[in-house]
Protein backbone atom coordinates (compact mmCIF):
# COMPACT_ATOMS: atom_id res chain seq x y z
CA UNK A 1 0.00 0.00 0.00
CA UNK A 2 1.49 3.63 -0.75
CA UNK A 3 1.47 6.50 1.36
CA UNK A 4 -1.12 8.02 -0.25
CA UNK A 5 -3.34 5.06 0.48
CA UNK A 6 -2.45 4.79 4.47
CA UNK A 7 -2.83 7.81 5.01
CA UNK A 8 -6.71 7.66 3.62
CA UNK A 9 -7.28 4.79 5.57
CA UNK A 10 -5.96 6.46 8.37
CA UNK A 11 -8.07 9.30 7.84
CA UNK A 12 -11.28 6.54 7.12
CA UNK A 13 -10.30 5.28 10.34
CA UNK A 14 -10.46 8.66 12.27
CA UNK A 15 -13.50 9.94 11.11
CA UNK A 16 -15.44 6.92 11.70
CA UNK A 17 -14.27 6.24 15.82
CA UNK A 18 -16.74 8.01 18.13
CA UNK A 19 -16.25 11.74 19.48
CA UNK A 20 -17.54 11.73 22.93
CA UNK A 21 -18.97 15.69 23.58
CA UNK A 22 -18.31 17.36 26.61
CA UNK A 23 -20.99 17.05 29.82
CA UNK A 24 -23.37 20.11 29.82
CA UNK A 25 -24.40 21.90 32.63
CA UNK A 26 -27.24 24.25 33.01
CA UNK A 27 -26.57 26.99 35.80
CA UNK A 28 -28.51 30.03 36.36
CA UNK A 29 -27.20 32.95 38.65
CA UNK A 30 -30.26 34.57 40.18
CA UNK A 31 -30.99 37.03 43.46
CA UNK A 32 -30.36 41.29 43.16
CA UNK A 33 -28.04 43.19 45.73
CA UNK A 34 -29.72 43.07 49.45
CA UNK A 35 -31.76 40.13 48.53
CA UNK A 36 -31.43 36.06 48.88
CA UNK A 37 -29.31 34.76 46.09
CA UNK A 38 -28.61 31.21 44.92
CA UNK A 39 -27.17 29.27 42.30
CA UNK A 40 -29.24 26.52 40.24
CA UNK A 41 -28.36 23.87 38.15
CA UNK A 42 -30.13 21.56 36.05
CA UNK A 43 -27.68 18.78 37.24
CA UNK A 44 -25.82 18.39 40.50
CA UNK A 45 -23.82 15.50 39.34
CA UNK A 46 -21.69 14.33 35.94
CA UNK A 47 -19.43 12.01 34.61
CA UNK A 48 -15.49 12.87 34.96
CA UNK A 49 -14.23 14.47 31.44
CA UNK A 50 -14.75 17.61 29.96
CA UNK A 51 -17.90 19.71 31.32
CA UNK A 52 -19.33 22.71 29.58
CA UNK A 53 -21.25 24.77 31.86
CA UNK A 54 -23.90 27.30 30.09
CA UNK A 55 -24.13 29.95 32.81
CA UNK A 56 -27.07 33.08 32.63
CA UNK A 57 -27.74 35.37 34.81
CA UNK A 58 -31.34 35.62 35.24
CA UNK A 59 -30.60 38.44 37.76
CA UNK A 60 -32.61 42.24 36.35
CA UNK A 61 -30.38 44.43 37.75
CA UNK A 62 -27.22 42.34 39.63
CA UNK A 63 -23.91 41.14 37.93
CA UNK A 64 -22.87 37.60 39.29
CA UNK A 65 -19.99 34.75 38.74
CA UNK A 66 -19.64 31.20 38.42
CA UNK A 67 -16.07 29.85 39.63
CA UNK A 68 -15.72 26.47 39.81
CA UNK A 69 -13.94 24.93 42.96
CA UNK A 70 -12.54 21.72 43.49
CA UNK A 71 -12.76 20.44 47.29
CA UNK A 72 -9.87 18.76 49.37
CA UNK A 73 -13.07 16.48 50.30
CA UNK A 74 -16.85 15.94 50.23
CA UNK A 75 -18.35 18.12 53.17
CA UNK A 76 -15.70 20.47 53.41
CA UNK A 77 -16.83 23.93 53.89
CA UNK A 78 -15.63 27.15 52.10
CA UNK A 79 -15.26 29.79 54.69
CA UNK A 80 -16.41 33.52 53.52
CA UNK A 81 -13.87 36.12 55.48
CA UNK A 82 -15.44 38.64 56.86
CA UNK A 83 -12.96 41.47 56.44
CA UNK A 84 -13.57 40.92 52.98
CA UNK A 85 -17.21 39.24 52.79
CA UNK A 86 -15.86 37.02 50.42
CA UNK A 87 -14.09 33.46 49.90
CA UNK A 88 -10.15 33.49 49.97
CA UNK A 89 -9.55 32.09 45.96
CA UNK A 90 -6.44 32.01 46.95
CA UNK A 91 -6.68 29.38 49.27
CA UNK A 92 -8.77 26.91 47.32
CA UNK A 93 -8.44 25.01 43.82
CA UNK A 94 -10.17 26.95 41.54
CA UNK A 95 -10.89 25.13 37.44
CA UNK A 96 -11.87 28.00 36.30
CA UNK A 97 -14.73 30.94 35.98
CA UNK A 98 -17.22 32.74 34.48
CA UNK A 99 -16.23 36.31 35.42
CA UNK A 100 -18.18 39.58 35.66
CA UNK A 101 -21.21 38.58 33.91
CA UNK A 102 -24.07 41.37 33.64
CA UNK A 103 -27.41 41.22 34.04
CA UNK A 104 -29.43 39.26 31.40
CA UNK A 105 -26.13 37.84 29.91
CA UNK A 106 -25.09 34.26 29.17
CA UNK A 107 -21.48 32.74 28.94
CA UNK A 108 -20.00 29.45 28.73
CA UNK A 109 -16.88 27.80 30.41
CA UNK A 110 -15.51 24.63 29.69
CA UNK A 111 -13.30 22.77 31.77
CA UNK A 112 -12.04 19.20 32.23
CA UNK A 113 -12.68 17.73 35.89
CA UNK A 114 -11.30 14.85 37.66
CA UNK A 115 -13.59 12.91 40.08
CA UNK A 116 -14.50 14.36 43.26
CA UNK A 117 -16.30 17.22 45.09
CA UNK A 118 -16.69 20.29 44.09
CA UNK A 119 -18.73 24.07 44.51
CA UNK A 120 -19.82 26.53 42.30
CA UNK A 121 -20.10 29.57 44.29
CA UNK A 122 -20.38 33.14 42.98
CA UNK A 123 -17.28 35.12 44.95
CA UNK A 124 -18.45 38.82 44.27
CA UNK A 125 -18.42 40.79 47.42
CA UNK A 126 -21.68 39.65 50.00
CA UNK A 127 -22.92 37.24 47.21
CA UNK A 128 -22.09 33.56 48.64
CA UNK A 129 -22.79 34.63 52.13
CA UNK A 130 -26.26 35.48 50.81
CA UNK A 131 -26.74 32.22 49.37
CA UNK A 132 -24.79 31.65 46.36
CA UNK A 133 -22.62 28.50 46.98
CA UNK A 134 -23.64 24.97 45.31
CA UNK A 135 -22.32 21.07 45.77
CA UNK A 136 -21.44 20.06 42.61
CA UNK A 137 -20.53 16.70 42.00
CA UNK A 138 -18.29 14.65 39.42
CA UNK A 139 -18.05 11.00 39.34
CA UNK A 140 -15.31 8.54 38.31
Amino acid sequence: MNRIAIYAAFGVLLSAAPVLAAETVSVQLIGERGGQMSIKLDKSEVPAGEVTFEVVNAAANTPHEMVVIKLDKAGQTLEIDPAKNRIDEDKLMSMGEVGDLKAGKMDTLTVTLAPGAYELICNLKGHAAAGMIVPFTVKG
